[in-house]
């Protein structure tokens, strides 16, 4: 059985801030590198994958708790939580959430949001929009990619500057192995 790959949170105080941003820039770098991507993201609001008229869709709402859909070229589990008997709605947990990557395929998991859980992150911050570090509150921040210069004792890393964070990133990945 494979171990199972390490989580490398990005996380930001809010939403609008460049985390997904960021991340679409940050994978092709990675992936160039040789470096096999995975990524939870978290959503404050409902969501579908699915559309109406779509059979996948049309089986989920007859009550399937879990429906994959598959085609040569990829395949998706979706997991309709209403569906089970005494769920309360509640926000997700990443440790849950982390048992659904395959680490046989994968070297590592990069998670955006869950600002809160317990993992290694990278804090995506932008001084001009006035929105307090949560590097002061979190020693599980272990680097800060900000567009601007700021008074930090941890790595500054520029936000703009896809390659430098790519690189901090292989760094971080070869002190796990």
């Amino acid at each position: 059985m494979a171990k199972a790959p390490p989580l490398l949170g990005f996380s930001a105080y809010g939403s609008g801030i460049g985390k997904t941003t960021l991340l679409t820039k940050l994978i092709p770098e990675l992936v160039a590198q040789g470096i096999r991507v995975s990524v939870i993201k978290h959503a404050h609001h409902s969501f579908d994958i699915d559309h109406p008229g779509k059979d996948s869709y049309r089986l989920r709402e007859a009550g399937a708790v879990q429906t994959l859909v598959a085609s040569g070229e990829r395949w998706a589990l979706m997991t309709e939580l209403k569906h089970l008997k005494d769920h309360v709605e509640s926000e997700p947990v990443l440790a849950e959430l982390v048992q659904q990557i395959d680490p046989a395929l994968v070297d590592v998991v990069l998670v955006e949001g869950f600002k809160d859980a317990p993992i290694s992150k990278i804090e995506v911050h932008r001084p001009s929009l006035n929105m307090p570090l949560l590097a002061n509150h979190d020693a599980n921040i272990i680097a800060i990619a900000s567009d601007e210069i700021i008074e930090t004792s941890l790595p500054l890393l520029d936000l703009n500057n896809i390659s430098e964070i790519a690189a901090f990133i292989r760094q971080w990945l070869a002190k796990r192995s």
